[in-house]
């Protein structure tokens, strides 16, 4: 099937399954701002075997609003195939392009697309949570360090040194560990 009839095929398939064809847009350097204007559910990349120039400006386009990206092409080769599911394709048909499995394809690369999603956004709360423990857990290496100096200087108690850092901090309007940093800072200054 070559890429006319394959296309035609699509939207036929795309019409007959109830979906709204909104746009046919060429692979170019407009791409990005088209789509910003669109704002489509999906994308479908129709593509010859040398389609790496059209996904990479599917994928430029997209890396900032991402959508699900169906790709249909004649492309056997795995390597491509491998290659577009790392750039963002969630879904890569080749050939067998029957109406009748174009809504089961575009529905699975959705869900797909929605679970993968799901995953970047847990993965992002997880690097959110570890870089506030690594920043709480830092700033509590500061506050021991700061108190470690007052019990050592000042002949003070844990308690002690700890209630004198909150005390400077509630007096200057400041954080502990800002007050903390600071008479780390003065006494590395001053030896």
């Amino acid at each position: 099937m070559d890429q006319a009839e394959r296309s035609r095929s699509l939207r036929i398939g795309l019409l007959e399954s109830g979906f709204n064809l909104v746009a046919s847009l060429p692979a170019d350097v407009f791409l990005t701002e088209r789509l910003a204007q669109l704002r489509p559910d999906l994308i479908i990349v129709d593509a010859e075997s040398d389609a790496r120039d059209a996904l990479e400006h599917v994928v430029m386009a997209t890396r900032d609003a991402r959508r699900p990206i169906v790709m249909f092409t004649n492309d056997h080769d795995s390597g491509n195939a491998r290659a577009a599911v790392a750039a963002g394709v969630s879904a890569y048909i080749v050939a067998g392009l029957q109406s009748d499995r174009i809504r089961p394809i575009l529905d699975v690369a959705m869900a797909r697309f929605q679970q993968e999603q799901a995953l970047r956004q847990e993965l992002a709360d997880a690097r959110n949570e570890i870089n506030q423990l690594s920043a709480s857990a830092q700033e509590r290496r500061v506050i021991d360090r700061a108190k470690a100096l007052l019990m050592e200087r000042q002949k003070l108690s844990e308690n002690d040194a700890y209630a004198k850092l909150r005390k400077a901090a509630m007096d200057k309007n400041l954080k502990i560990v800002e007050v903390a940093q600071r008479m780390l800072d003065v006494a590395d200054l001053l030896g």
